[in-house]
């Protein structure tokens, strides 16, 4: 995945609370595959009519909110149930950090694992941010992973508390197969010693067994 370090984007101003994963991806587009763009389902009945016509009051819909890397977003964001296509219809619409006061558990677990940082500031914080937003539309929000601080529109900073071990993970780009990668050397010595010293396990012959 895409390490995530400093990131400088158009932020979308979104202050409704509990945007639910049904929202973010209506749950009859998850049996797609992911090469039909999942991008084309984000907020899709939010952003589309019946006819499947664009929403031209929809923010997203609107430029230069289409361009998007950076939503600012009321609480409770990506609260409902555990579907991790909410997340890749957000990755592939392009967006790579969100910020809100909380956020649903799953929905935040399955954005650090497609490289997408969920940042956390207190409410009053977030509305600040929003206001600046709505202010002045289509102004840049930067989001420093290193550093731990979201820069609002202004220059005013904002710092925010990230896991060390999630922090390590966007920094590098490592989801969990990536962080198991790292000690494939060390898992292949183990597998030869344990052949060595157990071989039945591996189904080798073993030396002096009497066959029946």
């Amino acid at each position: 995945m895409e390490p995530f370090t400093r990131l400088t984007a158009i932020a979308a101003p979104l202050p409704q609370p509990d945007i639910d994963t049904d929202m973010l991806i209506p749950q009859r587009y998850l049996r797609q595959p992911l090469t039909a763009g999942y991008r084309n389902f984000f907020f899709y009945n939010d952003r589309f009519d019946a006819e499947g016509k664009p929403r031209p009051d929809f923010i997203l819909n609107r430029e230069p909110y289409q361009r998007a890397q950076i939503l600012v977003t009321g609480p409770n964001f990506g609260c409902g149930s555990t579907r991790e296509g909410a997340v890749y219809a957000a990755v592939d619409f392009g967006v790579r950090a969100i910020v809100a006061s909380s956020f649903g558990p799953f929905y935040a677990s399955n954005c650090y694992q497609n490289g997408v940082l969920p940042v956390v500031l207190p409410e009053a914080e977030v509305r600040e941010i929003i206001a600046a937003l709505q202010a002045s539309p289509g102004a840049e929000v930067t989001v420093d992973l290193q550093a731990q601080t979201v820069t609002a529109p202004g220059g005013k900073t904002c710092r925010f508390d990230i896991e060390p071990s999630r922090k390590e993970r966007l920094l590098e780009g490592l989801d969990d197969i990536g962080i198991t990668q790292r000690y494939e050397a060390e898992v292949a010595d183990y597998e030869k010693r344990l052949d060595a010293e157990m071989p039945w396990l591996s189904g080798a012959p073993l030396q002096g067994l009497v066959q029946p």
